[in-house]
């Protein structure tokens, strides 16, 4: 049997991108350094949300590599329980505003919108039904 364990998503400010991800619900589990030969090469912060621990790590590089999203990625979906408050936490305490203000997917369906996190991910926010 398989199970879904983690994504992993490259970041360059690890302050703001706690930050973010916090604001969405994730908890802070741990950190973890990754040294090669005596260098310190990466530090990965693990954050948990609901029940499921430790499913988004966040890398930071300590070299001067650069990254571009490309074109595959997509977009990861977060459950929210008040989708107007989390907006207006992420404007608030971010400057993040949606791409467009939020919609009804179909009648009776979920309310959703996008956003992009400190390093430009698109992130959905579905807002789960009351």
């Amino acid at each position: 049997m398989a199970d879904f364990l983690h994504t992993m998503v490259r970041i360059t400010d690890p302050a703001k991108s706690r930050s973010f991800y916090g604001a969405l619900g994730f908890r802070f589990s741990n950190d973890m350094d990754i040294v090669r030969e005596g260098q310190l090469e990466a530090t990965n912060y693990f954050f948990s949300i609901g029940d499921h621990e430790n499913v988004l790590e966040l890398t930071f590089n300590h070299d001067d590599r650069s990254y571009e999203l490309g074109t595959a990625y997509g977009h990861v979906a977060i459950g929210v329980d008040d989708l107007d408050g989390t907006l207006t936490t992420l404007k608030d305490e971010h400057g993040i505003e949606p791409e467009r203000p939020p919609y009804q997917v179909r009648d009776g369906g979920s309310r959703i919108c996008f956003v992009r996190d400190p390093d430009d991910y698109r992130i959905e926010l579905i807002e789960r039904s009351r």
